[in-house]
């Protein structure tokens, strides 16, 4: 993905290094087994352990807290490498862990929270999930209906949390959720906060793993808060009401690595039909040789590399700290939608076999479409973009 121009030298052979080894873990521990995890529908927890082992987790965290100290580059890589072998059901959740709490928990969250949490999450030992949406609020964050209520008696200083959270990334195997609540239910966006759960906390329970049409490979899941108590200092940040900033403030590196997954995706389903039109005969000839074939495939790699294109021009600016929530949308939106576009004119050239979930063509295609809605849908996305077009 990213090109000489936006890495720096020093960084150029480490990070080649770096992904030639998380290619031979793939090769060793992931490419295997994922057709199992997809009928069993989560990864394994020790998985996380063994990545967080070989470093391939949460990579820019700083080395104070158990991380390696590297660039972003390295955790973009890391949903690049996976997401371009066919991995996308394993990614939503990884990038949850690695490239959206992290943050949250380094820009917003106090020091004793960053010191207990994040060396866990490097090693892969707490698996991290975040809880926005509600099954009445879907995008509308500032509907929210669960509500944390200070308390204060004998048992001490600290929240009753109540209410539910649905199609949670990560939901059955996390032990830590960032969660997304109404401490004060009058003060509209103002009035939403962000905690730290320890999901063994009493009143916290999941549902069952939710039956998907693609990413089968990653558990989701409905969550549960009932009368469920958290101290005072599992606020993020300790201070009330930043929930919607905090989450604003973040969001766009959330869909950057979108971006990112949308863009690998839309290479490795072109890597599987370039291979398989050369192989493939029909009438004497590798479909290959026919102009649709070849058109398409023109087409499909023309329209990538202009992706790409717009991709590295906002990792540059991530790593500038310039990226725009309006850039970020846009490039979520073009980026999800170009990897839907390709695993569909890609399977199309596979004719039957394509919609056989035996042929990896099958899983791009069925992996790429909820990328049009989490994260933000598109039309969301849309409604972002044109806001900052029309100055409302």
């Amino acid at each position: 993905m990213l090109t000489n121009h936006l890495v720096p030298a020093d960084e150029q052979a480490d990070l080649t290094q770096f992904t030639d080894a998380l290619h031979r873990f793939c090769d060793a521990e992931i490419e295997p087994h994922y057709r199992q995890w997809e009928k069993a529908g989560l990864v394994p927890r020790e998985v996380f352990a063994r990545m967080g082992a070989q470093g391939f987790l949460c990579a820019d965290v700083p080395e104070a807290y158990g991380g390696t100290g590297a660039s972003a580059n390295f955790s973009f890589a890391v949903a690049e490498v996976l997401s371009r072998r066919g991995y996308s059901g394993f990614v939503g959740g990884l990038q949850v862990h690695c490239d959206i709490i992290p943050p949250y928990l380094l820009h917003c969250g106090t020091e004793a929270q960053r010191q207990h949490w994040l060396p866990r999450m490097v090693s892969g030992q707490a698996i991290a999930a975040i809880g926005m949406t509600e099954p009445g609020a879907g995008s509308d964050l500032k509907a929210l209906r669960t509500t944390a209520r200070r308390v204060h008696d004998e048992a001490g200083d600290g929240y009753v949390i109540n209410g539910s959270k649905i199609f949670i990334s990560n939901g059955q195997n996390a032990d830590l959720l960032v969660l997304a609540a109404k401490t004060d239910s009058a003060a509209g966006a103002k009035g939403v906060s962000l905690f730290l759960v320890d999901t063994t906390t009493p009143g916290f329970s999941r549902g069952a793993n939710l039956e998907k049409v693609g990413q089968h490979a990653g558990d989701t899941s409905e969550l549960f808060f009932n009368d469920m108590r958290v101290p005072a200092d599992a606020l993020l940040g300790g201070v009330e009401g930043q929930g919607f900033v905090q989450m604003m403030r973040e969001l766009p590196r959330e869909r950057l690595i979108i971006g990112v997954q949308g863009v690998a995706g839309a290479k490795g389903a072109l890597d599987v039909t370039l291979k398989y039109v050369q192989e493939r005969q029909a009438f004497g000839q590798p479909i290959a040789q026919f102009q649709n074939t070849r058109f398409t495939l023109a087409q499909v790699a023309t329209d990538i590399a202009a992706a790409e294109a717009f991709l590295n021009a906002c990792v540059d600016a991530y790593r500038r700290g310039e990226l725009s929530p309006e850039a970020a949308s846009a490039l979520k939106l073009h980026a999800s939608e170009l990897f839907s576009r390709v695993a569909d004119q890609c399977l199309q050239l596979f004719g039957g076999y394509g919609y056989m979930a035996e042929y990896p063509i099958s899983r791009f295609w069925t992996d790429a479409r909820v990328l049009r809605i989490y994260g933000g849908t598109s039309e969301i996305m849309k409604e972002l973009v044109a806001r900052s077009l029309l100055g409302r």
